[in-house]
């Protein structure tokens, strides 16, 4: 893109940044329109074709210390009402003897057109899968994950180019990526070169591994650390870490998707931990002091009440999850009052004497009441 064409876009709008909007926020901002508007992830939009091209565009001056210098003084020379064209008339093809706009700024910065270049690229997301034990998912865990992705190919260093030759820039676009097409007006618009289909650059003789397309999958291991709290199918998002970018672009995302083990005693419910203790019909009936495990911690005492019937639950505070405050969920207990398979004749003889001292007492009595009425 000539810098004359600088003047009439608005390249922080088109980021949504401000104008003293530091390096770290125009990549944040680039990032975050380029991915919603990638071909890739809106085929046949072309709406989102156009913002993804006009992002690009910006992100490729803002980007460049020296151009953003430059685009800075071009817009305040000519948006500060101050700037006429020569004899009060129009730009080039509206009077005042042919004057074109690109003589004055290239007179300003150094002489004409610049040569373009190829335009930044972001790279691909990566998803992969991680399986994890209970415990693991509650206090968090570091993995080694093998992932495969779209890299610049070793074999060509990303050129596209059999080693020890290189490609040569595209003689239509002139390196940059880009083609100008007339717009009928004073300016001119860009789109992707369609003789190098936006790289830049044409391979004649093409590297064999990745047939010209500087691009190869690649396998690398990474230590991905999983976040204390994580929940079974939670999907993990890691920025930066997915295929690296073209020509300086940032590099995609990860995503990992997370399964968890089932673990034999407890269970989740949001934040806090569930388990089923069991006690005896005489614990039940005349109350008890147990002890309770904890997930990684010592156990616990809790006191049930004479008169417990079976399946109630008690609440064990703070030995629960640790939520993102730092405070903790509670360990959710519920009594299972168990039968024993075979009675002694000593323990069948005392129930016996329990049940004669029931007087035929019947709790399912209410079953079979019927209404007044």
């Amino acid at each position: 893109m000539s810098s004359s064409d600088w003047a009439t876009k608005d390249f922080y709008k088109v980021l949504g940044v401000k104008k003293d909007a530091s390096a770290d926020d125009i990549k944040k901002a680039y990032r975050k329109l380029a991915r919603d508007n990638h071909p890739d992830s809106n085929p046949d939009n072309k709406a989102a074709e156009d913002r993804f091209k006009s992002v690009s565009e910006a992100y490729s001056v803002l980007s460049s210390t020296d151009k953003r210098k430059e685009y800075d003084d071009q817009r305040s020379l000519l948006g500060g009402g101050g700037f006429r064209f020569p004899g009060g008339g129009a730009p080039s093809g509206g009077g005042g003897g042919g004057f074109d706009i690109s003589d004055l700024l290239g007179g300003v910065f150094g002489g004409g057109r610049q040569r373009p270049q190829a335009q930044p690229r972001v790279g691909g997301d990566v998803e992969t899968e991680a399986s994890i034990s209970f415990d693991q998912s509650i206090e968090g865990v570091t993995v080694p994950l093998r992932m495969t992705s779209d890299e610049p190919c070793a074999n060509c260093s990303g050129t596209g180019a059999r080693p020890g030759t290189v490609p040569k820039v595209c003689p239509n676009c002139r390196g940059s990526g880009m083609q100008t097409g007339a717009s009928g007006g004073l300016f001119a618009m860009t789109e992707p070169c369609q003789q190098c289909r936006g790289r830049g650059l044409i391979v004649e003789d093409p590297c064999s591994i990745c047939r010209g397309s500087g691009r190869a999958e690649s396998s690398r291991t990474m230590q991905v650390k999983i976040p204390a709290g994580v929940k079974d199918g939670q999907r993990i998002r890691l920025r930066g870490k997915g295929a690296k970018g073209e020509h300086g672009g940032p590099s995609g995302d990860l995503y990992v998707l997370v399964h968890v083990e089932g673990h034999r005693h407890f269970s989740r419910r949001g934040d806090n931990l569930a388990i089923t203790i069991p006690v005896t019909f005489d614990e039940a009936a005349l109350g008890a002091q147990i002890d309770v495990p904890t997930l990684g911690g010592p156990t616990v005492k809790l006191k049930i009440p004479a008169g417990t019937p079976n399946g109630r639950t008690f609440r064990v505070r703070g030995k629960g999850i640790q939520k993102k405050d730092g405070s903790h969920g509670d360990l959710m207990a519920s009594v299972e009052v168990v039968v024993p398979d075979e009675l002694s004749d000593e323990a069948k003889a005392a129930v016996e004497a329990y049940r004669s001292a029931q007087n035929g007492a019947n709790p399912r009595a209410a079953l079979y009441a019927t209404d007044a009425s």
